[in-house]
C-alpha cells in the first residue's frame, strides 16, 4: 500500500471558493481541514460577461489565503480547479493568470464533463457502499449543474451538463424571504425547461454532492426523497433566512440559495427515478482522488 500523502484541492466556484486539505492513500482519504468563503462570481460579472476587476481581486486574496494554510497544515501538493461561471466568463483566463501572477498556483478550468467526472468519481469514492448497478451523481453548482452516470468506483458512462444553478436560480426568480410560491413555481418552469427533452438511463441509486446537498443534510436528513423535498420545501418557504441559519446552524448566504438548489435537486430525483443520498465526497474530492496513484 502507498504512503499517505497529504495534498489539497483550491475549488473556484460560481457561489464559493473552497479548500479542502486531505491525507491520501490509495482510494482513501482522510479529511484534516476544510472552509469555504462566498465570494459569489456569478454576481459580479459585468454587463458584457466578464468577470470584474474588483471581484477577481477579491477572489485572488480569498485563494492566497487557502493556499498559504494548505501549505501550513503540510501539503505536499496543491491543486486548483475553477468551474461554470469562470468557465462561461469572457474573461476567466485573466482570474486564472492573476491567481498563477499573485500566488504560483496553476488552476485548471474544468468543461462541463470535466466537472461532471470529478463529481462522480468524488461521490463513487467516497460512498460506505458498492451500489448495486448503475449510480447517478447530481452536482448542483452555483452557475451549472451536472448529471451523470456511471459504474462505480469511476466509470462514467453518461453525463449532462446544464446552465442552471442555485446562485443564478436563486438571483434570477427568489426575490422574496421567505420565496412566494409564485417565485418557486417560476424557478421551477425554468428548471423543467432547461431539463427538456434530457433522457436520463434509470440508475440503481443516486447520490447528491455540492453545497446545498451537503447543507440540506442539515435540514432534511441524509436522504432527499419525496417526503424530504416536500418537509423541507414546506419550512423553505415558510421561514425567515436568518431563523433558518439560526436553527440549523448555516450560512445566512448558504439558506439564501437553498431553495434554489432543493428545486434542483428534486428534479434530478425525478429524473432519476430515485431517492438521493446524501453524498461524503465531491468534486475536491475527486480531484485529490484521481491524482492518487
Amino acid at each position: 500500500m502507498s504512503a499517505a500523502v497529504r495534498r489539497a484541492c483550491i475549488d473556484i466556484g460560481s457561489n464559493t471558493t473552497r479548500l479542502l486539505v486531505a491525507e491520501c492513500e490509495g482510494d482513501h482519504l482522510l479529511e484534516v481541514h476544510q472552509e469555504r468563503a462566498f465570494t459569489r462570481i456569478s454576481r459580479g460579472l459585468l454587463e458584457d460577461g466578464a468577470i470584474s476587476q474588483e471581484k477577481i481581486d477579491e477572489v485572488v486574496e480569498v485563494v492566497a489565503g487557502q493556499l498559504r494554510l494548505a501549505r501550513e497544515l503540510g501539503s505536499e501538493d496543491v491543486y486548483g480547479v475553477a468551474t461554470a461561471a469562470i468557465r462561461r466568463a469572457g474573461n476567466g483566463a485573466e482570474l486564472v493568470a492573476a491567481i498563477r501572477r499573485h500566488c504560483g498556483l496553476g488552476v485548471r478550468i474544468l468543461s462541463g464533463e470535466q466537472e461532471a467526472r470529478l463529481a462522480f468519481v468524488g461521490a463513487a469514492r467516497t460512498l460506505d457502499h458498492v451500489p448495486a448497478g448503475a449510480l447517478g451523481v447530481v452536482d448542483v453548482g452555483g452557475a451549472s449543474s451536472e448529471l451523470v452516470i456511471g459504474t462505480a468506483p469511476d466509470q462514467m458512462s453518461w453525463c449532462t451538463s446544464f446552465g442552471v444553478g442555485s446562485g443564478d436560480l436563486a438571483d434570477r426568480f427568489l426575490a422574496s424571504d421567505p420565496p412566494t410560491s409564485d417565485e418557486l413555481a417560476a424557478a421551477r418552469a425554468h428548471v423543467s425547461q432547461a431539463l427538456a427533452g434530457v433522457e436520463v438511463p434509470q440508475p440503481a441509486e443516486a447520490v447528491a454532492v455540492g453545497g446545498s446537498a451537503t447543507s440540506l443534510r442539515r435540514l432534511a436528513g441524509p436522504i432527499l426523497d419525496s417526503a424530504a423535498f416536500e418537509r423541507t420545501f414546506g419550512l423553505l418557504a415558510t421561514a425567515g433566512t436568518t431563523a433558518v441559519a439560526r436553527r440549523f446552524a448555516l450560512d445566512r448566504e448558504r439558506v439564501r440559495l437553498l431553495p434554489a438548489g432543493l428545486i434542483i435537486l428534486q428534479a434530478a430525483s425525478e429524473l432519476f427515478g430515485a431517492a438521493l443520498q446524501v453524498g461524503h465526497g465531491g468534486i475536491r474530492e475527486g480531484v485529490l482522488l484521481d491524482a492518487s496513484p
